[in-house]
């Protein structure tokens, strides 16, 4: 039974709820993201009722998890490139997240820390691909906002003698590295300001906190290393001009 959020029809209206509001908070704090607001929030609920369901069929069949999986990724490529740039360019986001994403997953697999089983490989994959995702974002956005704002360093670095590509990346890699610093502070402050969603997942499912700790610790340790490549071919990718200023 679950003991964290019963699910009933006064947890639909609580939601229902809680999204009106923040909408009206953006209308009236002038954020213009009230619309935005809701059609994620509708999004969210309709995604999650399908993956629920066709989690359940997917993680039994290991061609079924891999095709899953690449959905996953596509989807995720192309949100981090709109968040960057238009045009045939938002594809270049997959190189990213795929950098990030794939050696770390590949690691926890070849040494066993990882079970290739579909229960397991689908929401560990899915928090990889979420942060990698995010870093991605962050640090194009960054990077190509430092490089128009700052065009005319980059011109100065280039009449000094320095290549394209390095005068881009002394002036947008420090503003795009910054793009690191949610998932830093969410190590730094786990446990203390925060309990992730694994930690209180497998505590629900009736783990150990010691177990349920070394799982969490494992996954921020992975997002640290995987966002960090991210961020990084990102950086790169920005700095030869593969996201149009």
């Amino acid at each position: 039974m679950n003991t964290l959020l019963p699910v009933t029809p006064q947890l639909g209206v609580v939601m229902a709820l809680l999204a009106l509001a923040a909408a009206g908070v953006a209308v009236l704090g002038r954020l213009g993201h009230s619309r935005a607001i809701l059609t994620a929030s509708v999004r969210a609920a309709v995604q999650l009722a399908v993956v629920s369901f066709a989690i359940v069929w997917a993680i039994i069949y290991l061609p079924a998890v891999a095709a899953f999986l690449v959905v996953m990724y596509l989807v995720a490529s192309v949100t981090a490139g709109r968040r960057i740039t238009r045009g045939r360019a938002v594809w270049w986001a997959a190189l990213p997240v795929a950098a990030g994403t794939a050696p770390v997953l590949v690691l926890m697999i070849v040494t066993g820390v990882l079970p290739v089983r579909g229960i397991v490989l689908v929401p560990v994959t899915g928090i990889l691909l979420g942060g990698c995702l995010t870093a991605t974002a962050l640090s194009g956005r960054r990077a190509l906002d430092e490089l128009r704002q700052r065009h005319g360093e980059v011109e100065a670095a280039l009449s000094l003698g320095f290549s394209v590509r390095d005068a881009a990346l002394e002036i947008c890699r420090p503003a795009a590295a910054q793009a690191l610093v949610p998932a830093l502070d969410q190590t730094r402050t786990v446990g203390l300001v925060t309990l992730p969603g694994a930690f209180v997942g497998m505590m629900l499912a009736g783990s150990g906190p010691v177990q349920a700790g070394a799982v969490q610790l494992a996954v921020l340790i992975a997002l640290l290393a995987a966002e960090s490549l991210a961020v990084v071919v990102t950086i790169e990718l920005a700095a030869r001009g593969r996201f149009p200023v």
